[in-house]
């Protein structure tokens, strides 16, 4: 895919950055469509980690450009990278990282009530997504409660409660065994063409990788052509 095309919900454009002098990003470029799913390959220190970290606004590149939804990302203060990370990005962690003393469904909330989302509609989107998820039985059950499959249907309802553009999702089925690694995925792959949400999925899994349109693979902080 042309990294300038038009339509593109991600646009990243001769990315690069470096930690004491020691380029972890080189000059990459790549792009993401609208509900398209992409896996990033590569062995551990290649910089997959950076390039999450840099597409989430945590990091800033050295030089080139991250087009997020129309807005170049590299641009923006601090408070509008935090309203970015709440509205238009969503990340999906290997670890989960539910709030301990929620319950699932106030889990789910939790990114609606830090934009505003009206209580009304608040209460709808979370029903809905429960039942996306399979878990309305669970709705109030704390983390320490659920399984580990449990937590990351959670993690991923919290994820696309917002309505977000781009999902950066890192090694989502890391922590999770083979059978329940497999239904997440499919989850994620049923989601994310229900709601058109573009997602980069960083994995060492090549089930991880039938769930995606395609494959990137970075060594060396440069992506292989």
């Amino acid at each position: 895919m042309n990294p300038a095309s038009t339509n593109s919900v991600l646009r990243v454009e001769n990315l690069t950055k470096s930690y004491d002098e020691r380029t972890v990003l080189s000059d990459v470029s790549f792009s993401l469509a609208a509900g398209e799913r992409v896996a990033l390959m590569g062995p551990s220190g290649s910089g997959k980690s950076t390039m999450l970290n840099c597409l989430g606004g945590i990091d800033r590149p050295d030089s080139g450009s991250i087009t997020i939804g129309g807005e170049m990302i590299q641009e923006k203060s601090a408070d509008e990278l935090c309203k970015i990370r709440r509205e238009t990005v969503s990340t999906i962690f290997q670890f989960f990282h539910l709030l301990p003393t929620l319950s699932a469904r106030e889990n789910i909330a939790l990114p609606l009530e830090l934009i505003g989302v009206p209580d009304d509609e608040r209460r709808e989107r979370v029903e809905e997504l429960l039942e996306e998820i399979q878990l309305t039985h669970r709705a109030d059950a704390p983390p320490d409660q659920l399984s580990g499959g449990e937590m990351q249907r959670v993690a991923i309802a919290r994820a696309l409660a917002p309505r977000p553009k781009l999902i950066l999702a890192d090694e989502p089925t890391g922590n999770l065994d083979s059978k329940t690694g497999e239904a997440i995925l499919g989850l994620l792959e049923s989601l994310s063409e229900k709601h058109g949400t573009a997602m980069l999925l960083v994995t060492h899994s090549d089930a991880a990788t039938r769930i995606c349109d395609r494959i990137l693979k970075i060594s060396d902080g440069m992506l292989e052509t």
